[in-house]
């Protein structure tokens, strides 16, 4: 079983931008380049959760899951692979880049690469923020959460629950739109999707949570300071609850920066239905930047894999 979203990896050409953008902005810290010269980011006491690798376009390259250990990642990767989908397991280089003990790797019918990863390294040394900031919401509820655009919405929804094991946490239905959200631990969701326009697959945005309602404030103020543009304004969401704000970063993705984020029981709690995903505000702002990221791959032009 899933227990949290691990890390996230990214390829963009903009990578050595998140150098700065990554502390001065998102108030994460910079804790050196890999053996490619990615951008490794720490927001908590793991190695690091986010990475922007060197790429000539802008797109997904992995999303990591974290698993209990290599018997349950097995498991899993069988169950995957039970479905006709191929399985890698991770060479000793391979984990030893993303720092952790061992990983099993596949892409799912939508094209986005899922790593299955036990035995996350953690620092000894404190988490040290790149800019003043309480912390950010993690632990047991992992880095955050993902949003992806999927072709076929029915088809993903049962990929992502029968054969990877995620619960639904509840629905939206915003006229012509419709989104599943689902969670793995005490995350509202660690994971979305909806099914865009464009039907290609696509990444929406990550969602950081921060442990203090000032600290969104602090960062809205921010990028109004420094020119980044903030796609979606302050606002907070109908299910989770959740009061942020969206802005684009380096790497032409989003980033939901926010805080307040309910915790659900997994035994008790029953899907709900809604009508909005907003109480109030996120009003969509810079409509001549794409919402959509693309999923990587080194063959390809940046349209999806």
């Amino acid at each position: 079983m899933i227990q949290s979203l691990a890390y996230f990896g990214v390829k963009s050409p903009a990578y050595k931008e998140w150098e700065t953008f990554g502390p001065e902005v998102l108030g994460a810290e910079f804790v050196g380049n890999g053996p490619d010269g990615a951008v490794r980011l720490r927001i908590d006491d793991v190695a690091y959760r986010l990475v922007i690798h060197p790429g000539t376009h802008d797109g997904v390259a992995y999303i990591g899951w974290s698993m209990k250990d290599e018997a349950a990642a097995r498991a899993l990767a069988d169950r995957v692979a039970a479905t006709g989908i191929q399985i890698e397991r991770a060479t000793a280089e391979q984990a030893a880049e993303r720092s952790v003990e061992g990983f099993y790797a596949f892409r799912d019918p939508v094209g986005f690469r899922h790593e299955l990863a036990w035995g996350l390294m953690h620092a000894t040394a404190p988490f040290r923020p790149g800019r003043a900031l309480t912390g950010f919401r993690t632990g047991d509820q992992g880095l955050g959460h993902v949003v992806l655009g999927v072709p076929e919405l029915e088809a993903a929804r049962r990929f992502y629950m029968d054969v990877m094991g995620f619960h639904q946490s509840d629905t939206v239905q915003e006229g012509p739109i419709k989104a599943h959200f689902f969670h793995v631990n005490g995350r509202h969701h660690s994971l979305a999707i909806a099914q865009p326009p464009i039907k290609k697959p696509a990444f929406l945005h990550l969602m950081l949570e921060v442990n203090a309602l000032d600290d969104v404030g602090f960062a809205y103020d921010l990028c109004h300071e420094r020119g980044v543009p903030i796609t979606r304004t302050l606002g907070r969401h109908a299910n989770d609850h959740v009061v942020s704000f969206y802005m684009h970063t380096p790497s032409n993705f989003r980033i939901e920066y926010g805080w307040g984020g309910m915790t659900v029981d997994q035994d008790l709690w029953v899907p709900r239905h809604y009508d909005s995903a907003t109480l109030w505000g996120h009003v969509n702002q810079h409509r001549e930047l794409s919402p959509f990221l693309y999923v990587y791959d080194d063959n390809d032009n940046g349209a999806a894999a």
